[in-house]
């Protein structure tokens, strides 16, 4: 029975594929194009379904042994966390998620405005206001470390666009959301130790926060608050981090928050890799040589952040050279060259990528391009899509279709090149996003302006290992890394 059901299905995907080709062949005579395009070599065949998670956990191979501390990696509305009991549950609406993703775009570009963006930006932050923050942005992935002696698990949002880290800590004197785990409580741990006003670290804490450090009692107070006025404020301390039993951090510079407020959805706070000083990422890299790497799985699956070089490193892994921006030091960018589409590479010069530049996030959600360049590549990708139907648009994505009608899809491969002659090559679920068949969008969308910076968000980025050996200054990726 199995095997002639195997079968039935090998015989149907055959079919369609073979269909495809006819149906684009017959296109493109008449249209008098050129038939050099086919489905397996420019194109994903794929089943419609398989553009959805699964509504239970379905994690990838286990993490096992490696070099370096390796942490399990989980989307946090996704059944494989442990915020939502193993279900698929508590997962915004698409427009919740936009609108989310909007703000930390906005804040992120106030970073790296050309003009004078990140001097607003700071002035705003260093206020605080203690209001309710409407969203965290976009942020989704999640870690459990652990935090004191004796240890307590923690799930952490991991951001590469933050940089100090946080957990909330009890006895909230301001006030503390609903988080999943215990709030940490220091004064149970041995290990806890205040900084104080007066020590150097406290006057670093301005360049991982943007805000200026304050003082109580002779302890360093810090204060972050995002583009989307969620905040966190408590004291600055040290800590014992603890990835694994061979991986011990002593001293880690961490906020204790007593005042926390906007929608981290039951995670205990956030851990920051940007390259501040003050970040995760810094503060183990010490041990590591700056070195880390992670892969950011579909939402009904797991991942992982590796810190040190773990595992052998893919043969198909290409590296592109980190660069640094004077007026947003902590983001990770990258150059970005050339965009293709099927067998078409996009008629786009270099220059429209270099303005400003391209970071990548592990916190947007969607890949901004500049409007030029986003351009060309939703008039190429719907020109090889002609043969679904469109639907109507949802906020900055313009690109959608109905696949409520087809049992399988044909999606043009889209391909982007780094310098160094890196390329990355998407699957579909880093070039399709959406939450039902009748509405499922192309994963791009346009900057507002042309000096905005770019943005490759984790939609793009899923599924791949992506390397960021900071030290070697350079990022590399491969796919099918959390297989």
């Amino acid at each position: 029975m199995w095997n002639s059901m195997s079968n039935y299905n090998s015989i149907s995907s055959i079919l369609f594929t073979f269909l495809f080709s006819v149906i684009l062949c017959l296109n493109k005579a008449h249209s008098g194009q050129s038939t050099e395009e086919s489905p397996g070599e420019f194109y994903h065949v794929v089943e419609t379904k398989s553009l959805f998670p699964e509504q239970s956990c379905k994690p990838s191979a286990p993490i096992g042994e490696k070099h370096g501390a390796t942490l399990e990696v989980v989307h946090r509305h996704g059944p494989c966390s442990k915020l939502n009991s193993g279900k698929a549950n508590n997962m915004p609406s698409l427009t919740e998620i936009l609108e989310r993703d909007q703000a930390r775009v906005n804040s992120i570009r106030s970073r790296v405005s050309l003009n004078s963006g990140r001097s607003q930006a700071v002035e705003k932050a260093a206020t605080l206001p203690a209001i309710d923050g409407s969203t965290i942005g976009s942020a989704d992935y999640i870690v459990t470390i652990g935090l004191g002696t004796p240890k307590k698990d923690l799930s952490l949002i991991f951001d590469t666009g933050s940089d100090i880290t946080w957990t909330q800590c009890k006895p909230c004197a301001g006030s503390c959301y609903k988080q999943h785990d215990p709030i940490f409580d220091p004064t149970k741990s041995s290990t806890y130790a205040n900084i104080s006003c007066n020590s150097a670290l406290c006057s670093s804490v301005a360049s991982a926060t943007t805000a200026k450090p304050g003082c109580s009692d002779s302890t360093c107070v810090y204060g972050v608050q995002y583009g989307d006025k969620s905040f966190s404020m408590g004291f600055f301390a040290r800590e014992t981090l603890t990835l694994s039993s061979k991986d011990v951090f002593k001293n880690f510079m961490f906020g204790c928050g007593e005042n926390n407020q906007g929608l981290f959805q039951g995670t205990a706070g956030l851990i920051g890799l940007g390259r501040d000083k003050l970040s995760g990422a810094s503060q183990i890299g010490t041990k590591y040589g700056k070195y880390f790497s992670y892969c950011l799985p579909t939402a009904s699956s797991t991942g992982y952040l590796t810190f040190g070089k773990g595992d052998k490193i893919p043969e198909a892994t290409f590296y592109t050279p980190l660069l640094t921006s004077s007026q947003s030091p902590t983001l990770y960018f990258v150059t970005l060259l050339a965009i293709r589409v099927g067998h078409t590479k996009l008629s786009i010069s270099p220059t429209v990528f270099s303005t400003v530049g391209t970071i990548i996030d592990s916190g947007t959600v969607l890949t901004y391009l500049p409007p030029h360049a986003y351009s060309a590549l939703k008039s190429a990708f719907r020109k090889k899509m002609s043969m679904y139907p469109l639907t109507s648009p949802t906020s900055v994505l313009d690109t959608c279709y109905d696949f409520s009608k087809y049992s399988s899809l044909a999606v043009p491969k889209i391909s982007l090149y780094f310098s160094g002659r890196a390329k990355m090559e998407l699957g579909t679920t880093g070039i399709l996003f959406g939450q039902s068949m009748s509405q499922v969008c192309l994963a791009f969308a346009a900057n507002s302006e042309a000096s905005d910076v770019g943005i490759l968000g984790n939609v793009l980025q899923q599924t791949f290992n992506v390397i960021y050996d900071i030290g070697g200054g350079k990022l590399g990726f491969a796919p099918g890394g959390c297989s």
